[in-house]
């Protein structure tokens, strides 16, 4: 495909074909993760990480490898890039790797990435592949990063805390509290939460969209000019 728009790469990405609010893929991790901010971004980081690095690797190889192993090699990739990622984050944020545990290693089966992988990597040149894969990871975490931020905000009063579990210890003065006496939303921070504030998400992007439909609709609508007709009721002597 040499006639790639980057214009609609990035409609598609964060908006119209959002992985999270419209293709919902990988609603597993989502909807697991996504207490905290700081966890959905962990999670965030991590999947467009994979994303971008196994889009560029598959792009590079997709004239070598034949169809009959195709599928497999993709996974292989992307399971080389996930224990980069998990490697780096035992380095580094060894905390939030533990407690994002299970999840990071599932990003493996997430479809997200292998679809994006078989979709669109192997049929297109290297720099195509590495945008689509980073700005469909882009719309999937900010996603995760917006449902973990009402979820937090709801379920504990408060945002951002800690994060210095990502950022460091300079990062533990960013935790903001709305106030002391807040009456805590337990549901948000529970599971039922998760599918809750994510049902809202996309019933208010469905939304937007229609209404957006609707003034393209009546934009584009003729406009019929002529002289009206007057009818007249009566006798006339």
């Amino acid at each position: 495909m040499s006639s790639v728009s980057y214009k609609t790469l990035t409609h598609n990405g964060l908006w119209k074909n959002n992985p999270a609010l419209v293709q919902l893929l990988g609603l597993c991790p989502l909807l697991a993760v996504s207490a905290s901010v700081v966890n959905s971004l962990g999670l965030a980081v991590a999947t467009l990480f994979v994303l971008t690095t196994s889009n560029l690797c598959v792009s590079l190889v997709r004239n070598v490898v034949s169809d009959t192993i195709r599928l497999p090699v993709f996974v292989m990739i992307i399971a080389a890039a996930v224990t980069a990622i998990e490697l780096l984050m035992q380095a580094y944020a060894y905390e939030l790797y533990q407690i994002l545990g299970i999840f990071l290693p599932l990003i493996t089966t997430n479809c997200v990435i292998l679809g994006r992988a078989d979709a669109f990597a192997a049929k297109n040149p290297v720099l195509p592949s590495v945008y689509d894969g980073f700005i469909m990871g882009l719309g999937f975490g900010l996603v995760l990063v917006a449902l973990g931020a009402i979820r937090e905000l709801l379920g504990t009063g408060g945002l951002f805390a800690n994060m210095q579990l990502l950022f460091g210890e300079q990062a533990r003065a960013w935790h903001w509290v709305i106030s002391e006496d807040y009456p805590k939303l337990l549901l948000a921070i529970l599971p039922p939460g998760a599918f809750i504030v994510t049902g809202f998400l996309i019933a208010g992007k469905n939304q937007w969209d229609e209404q957006a439909r609707q003034r393209a609709a009546r934009a584009a609508a003729p406009v019929v000019a002529g002289s009206k007709r007057v009818r007249v009721t009566g006798k006339i002597s």
